[in-house]
């Protein structure tokens, strides 16, 4: 777990704090995470990834494509617009790609991004970690599942709590790694103060309860305390997946 750390972005004082738990299942953890200031000037960076398997393929996926976007996010000066951040997930891309080249295995991860510079906020999504905002005190998704399971269940293939969507739950069509090179999707976002939002891998998401963690984030504790509120609450649902999360208070 990290500290509170406080940052300018999007005109305002934002609060945040990650944490991260290895849970039961793996042997070590493949969820990667960052957050930091940008340099130079006012604004935040924060990204979560999850590997795709246990391998050192999921291991190397998260870890080169966090650094490769984290680090064409810092290098970049104007203001944000789609337009580098495509670009910042592009280039993760094919490096990912080339390093499973090299493994000769499966090499993939998923990347949630939140980036907010002096202009404004933006929400950057590929795969199926997430991004929820609490405003006046309803809990909204914000981003969409890149999988199977989110397409079954929202064209009425099958039941969201079948065992079919469960077998689709972990086909991705879009990932970091993907032979295709597909886009993320990219949101622009308005911080009022008083909204809380919450990145987090699907060890988060699908353990934690929605009621838990709209009561969690709306609780007015410290984003430090939030994350590790909500990793634990990973492990007490049964700690299957490594769990990650980044926690934004926006003053």
């Amino acid at each position: 777990m990290t500290m509170t750390i406080e940052v300018h972005g999007a005109g305002r004082q934002l609060s945040v704090a990650a944490a991260t738990e290895v849970g039961r299942r793996y042997p070590a953890n493949f969820d990667v995470v960052y957050t930091a200031e940008l340099e130079r000037r006012p604004g935040l960076c924060a990204v979560v990834a999850d590997g795709m398997g246990a391998g050192e393929g999921s291991r190397t996926a998260g870890r080169v494509a966090v650094e490769v976007f984290t680090a064409a996010v810092q290098r970049h000066r104007g203001p944000f617009e789609p337009a580098p951040l495509f670009a910042a997930i592009g280039e993760a891309q094919r490096l990912v790609r080339a390093a499973g080249r090299e493994l000769r295995e499966l090499t993939g991860c998923t990347l949630t991004a939140l980036v907010a510079d002096a202009t404004g906020a933006w929400v950057i999504q590929i795969g199926d970690s997430r991004v929820y905002r609490l405003r006046g005190g309803l809990l909204e998704l914000l981003t969409v599942d890149h999988t199977a399971a989110w397409l079954g269940a929202v064209h009425g293939w099958y039941a969201a709590d079948s065992p079919q969507a469960a077998a689709a739950r972990y086909q991705l069509h879009r990932f970091i790694g993907h032979p295709g090179l597909p886009e993320p999707d990219v949101l622009s976002v308005t911080m009022f103060p008083g909204d809380v939002y919450c990145l987090c891998t699907d060890g988060i998401a699908e353990q934690v309860q929605y009621r838990f963690m709209e009561r969690t984030l709306g609780s007015g504790a410290p984003p430090d305390v939030i994350a590790s509120a909500l990793v634990s609450a990973s492990l007490e649902a049964g700690g299957r997946d490594n769990a990650t999360t980044v926690v934004v208070k926006v003053n």
